[in-house]
């Protein structure tokens, strides 16, 4: 049956996701945020929504169904329209229930690298839908629908709605305490929950050498990285980084992406595409299409003087994992420099990380730091230039692009510095994604 849905916050990645999919799932769908936006403009042209900006009580008039991002207020005024006329309300983490109930769901969860996963086991299974949490390079969205039950998902764990995706196979990268406010900074409570994930799939895929999946007793298919992934070697084609390895007994695959956590991800979406059932070398071939995510190791530009890089790091394990990439992809490109550009997200993750990210920026040869991305959060001070004064430190207000140039500015517009020469990378989830591009003027 076909339903007319609403969506609050249509244009935040997740909840467009869904928006996207139940549209391919024959559905009309409409929404609103607070902003337009590239994903706004997106979902009126290519799937027909419509769009209201900002919020607007009627804008939920007529639907038979209202789906909210955990961003939206009780006191939004679609949200209390939709109270009053008694239309069914859900919150996204809810709404799983109802969209992926049917579905043959191969989710993927982990604290590092779900994205990437995801994305390259949707190259995998070409045929498959999938929902993603970042905008797939192949076909550009965080969405592709197909004829048939078949799901590729990014579980999040943030808020434990992965809980409510209904696996049939369970993929897990890695497990480490984030998003600790959401579970009350309870460790014992945050496990149980990721084992709970695991226990309600039928299959399960896992890296085994992490320190919390390794003690698991559950029947899963293991990856053992340091004795199964071999012949290890960071090659450049056309310029660009990729990763070669030998897969166990499997033969040598490429994939795009530097790091040794390329090749982990990769050889989790590989196994998990075996057990589906796909041909091993049609396996091989597919993975030579995929070409990154953005905003992961995403090079927005590229020439014999410099590289720009937009990385959505803002963990600290995950920028250590880029820098030591990046200081081997300097190397091959035969640059002397590495400067960062780094837009904190949150004051909590910011507070309770604090040396994890002063030691993680290791290796990098001049450190940018702009103000802290709040997400919503009540502003804390924290004194990020005393602690990390051990680097060659510019604090800015924030960067822009200009041709192949990325100039630092303060508060006032003015430029502190230009870099234009050697590898440039700016991490972080808040707009220095928009900010490094040159479209956030």
């Amino acid at each position: 049956m076909s339903l007319k849905i609403h969506f609050i916050g249509i244009g935040g990645i997740g909840i467009s996701a869904l928006a996207k999919f139940m549209a391919g799932d024959g559905h009309t769908i409409s929404g609103s945020d607070i902003r337009q936006s590239e994903i706004t403009d997106e979902l009126a042209l290519k799937f027909g929504a419509k769009i209201t900006i900002p919020h607007h009580g009627d804008a939920v008039d007529g639907v038979d169904m209202v789906i909210h991002s955990a961003a939206v207020r009780k006191n939004n005024p679609e949200y209390l329209r939709a109270k009053e006329l008694g239309i069914p309300l859900y919150a996204r983490k809810e709404a799983l229930k109802f969209i992926l109930k049917d579905k043959r769901v191969y989710a993927v969860g982990g604290a590092h690298g779900k994205s990437t996963t995801s994305a390259m086991l949707a190259e995998l299974l070409p045929q498959s839908n999938a929902i993603i949490g970042a905008i797939s390079k192949t076909f550009h969205s965080n969405v592709r629908t197909a004829p048939n039950d078949e799901v590729v998902f990014e579980a999040d764990e943030s808020d434990a709605s992965f809980l409510n995706c209904n696996p049939y196979m369970a993929i897990v990268t890695n497990v480490e305490p984030e998003h600790m406010e959401y579970y009350e900074y309870d460790l014992e409570r945050f496990y149980a929950t990721y084992e709970s994930f695991l226990k309600l799939a039928k299959v399960r895929v896992i890296n085994a050498e992490d320190p919390f999946l390794s003690q698991l007793s559950i029947e899963s298919i293991k990856l053992y990285p340091s004795r199964d992934i071999r012949e290890l070697e960071y090659i450049l084609i056309d310029g660009e980084p990729h990763m070669r390895f030998r897969l166990k007994d499997l033969g040598l695959f490429e994939v795009f992406g530097l790091g040794e956590h390329i090749a982990v991800d990769a050889s989790l979406a590989i196994l998990a595409a075996l057990h589906v059932g796909e041909d091993i070398e049609h396996i091989r071939e597919h993975l030579k299409n995929y070409k990154g995510i953005k905003k992961r190791f995403d090079i927005v530009e590229n020439s014999e003087q410099c590289v720009i890089i937009d990385d959505y790091g803002h963990h600290p394990t995950e920028i250590k994992a880029t820098m030591d990439a990046l200081q081997r992809y300097a190397k091959m490109r035969g640059f002397n420099k590495i400067r960062a550009v780094w837009q904190p997200h949150k004051y909590s993750r910011t507070m309770d990380n604090l040396q994890g990210f002063v030691e993680c920026f290791e290796g990098a040869d001049e450190l940018v730091i702009l103000p802290i991305w709040s997400a919503g959060e009540v502003e804390v001070p924290i004194d990020l230039k005393g602690a990390f004064s051990g680097y060659e430190l510019i604090m800015a207000e924030r960067v822009t692009k200009e041709g192949g140039a990325v100039k630092i500015l303060d508060a006032h517009g003015q430029t502190i510095k230009q870099f234009d020469r050697d590898l440039i990378v700016a991490f972080g989830a808040g707009d220095i994604t928009y900010q490094i591009r040159g479209l956030k003027k």
